[in-house]
């Protein structure tokens, strides 16, 4: 039985592990050529793998002149591209939002039985090829699968279409926003909610005015990385969109088709156009990191 007489001191050296905090002081006392070892190898990847490449494409990009690329990316399939894809993202991202916010909430405010189910089946789509999900969408809704001919008495077109293309990227790029918003509202807990609940509060006015403030950051996340894979898949909306030029090329599309042509420097052109996107995507997220440092630090701990 434990003797609350007996002092601190007395226990600590029987602990077989050492405390949290001796760890972090071990580990932040390696010594200096480790940390430059570790930073250096770090340092060379990103430089090789992903700055090198990036930097390739818009000094390819740019190898005609000014003139060259405007035209790549002002030439009608490349505007009919660009169009499709914003759109396709317009759409995809906002219905993530709500339906991320909704999964995120049930999982983390109740207990119900298969909740460990719906949350596996949120990240089924990281564990899954897009092509093959693309593939389930053709099976499902194409001319010759389970509900084409429904769909085609009716005029309802999904495969090759937009709907297709929505659908595709819906089902790649849900977990982003719900996966960041599940740890964070489990972390936060209800007490909160429960106490505005017993002050009155309507459901509606407690979501708005307590639970999503409190997950701004982590929905702000969720919904800039949502957005760069909206816009940059390929391997679902591939197999669901037939590749009609004009009709249902994504930008990610349109720069394969001009490359398998010989025309890489439309095709880099294109790329760039798609690589600034994301580029801005980054950017948003470095000022936000910059301006609310401290904010998005303590909603991403979980």
């Amino acid at each position: 039985m434990f003797d609350a007489t007996l002092p601190r001191a007395a226990l600590a050296p029987s602990s077989p592990t050492p405390a949290p905090a001796q760890n972090r002081q071990r580990i932040g006392g390696e010594s200096p050529w480790v940390q430059s070892l570790l930073i250096g190898v770090s340092l060379a990847f990103l430089l090789l793998f992903l700055l090198l490449p990036l930097l390739t494409v818009f000094v390819e990009a740019g190898a005609r002149g000014w003139a060259a690329w405007r035209a790549a990316i002002s030439e009608p399939d490349a505007v009919s591209a660009i169009r499709l894809t914003l759109l396709v993202a317009a759409i995809a991202v906002p219905f993530n939002i709500v339906v991320g916010l909704a999964a995120a909430w049930a999982i983390a405010k109740f207990e119900f039985r298969g909740k460990s189910l719906l949350i596996s089946l949120i990240d089924l789509p990281f564990s899954v090829s897009p092509v093959i999900s693309g593939l389930v969408y053709v099976l499902l809704f194409g001319a010759q699968g389970y509900l084409g001919p429904f769909l085609k008495a009716n005029g309802i077109e999904i495969i090759f279409a937009l709907p297709g293309l929505v659908l595709a990227t819906v089902f790649v790029t849900f977990p982003f926003v719900a996966r960041e918003l599940i740890p964070h509202m489990q972390a936060l807990g209800s007490s909160d909610e429960e106490a505005a609940l017993t002050l009155g509060a309507s459901p509606w006015r407690v979501f708005f005015s307590i639970t999503l403030p409190n997950v701004k950051w982590s929905l702000l996340y969720g919904v800039l990385l949502c957005n760069a894979r909206a816009m940059g898949e390929f391997g679902a909306v591939a197999v669901v969109s037939g590749k009609i030029r004009g009709l249902t090329n994504t930008m990610p599309l349109h720069v394969e088709i001009l490359y398998n042509e010989y025309m890489s420097a439309a095709a880099f052109s294109v790329a760039s156009l798609l690589a600034g996107l994301a580029l801005v995507t980054l950017v948003l997220k470095t000022i936000l990191e910059w301006r609310f440092g401290d904010a998005i630090a303590a909603a991403r701990r979980h």
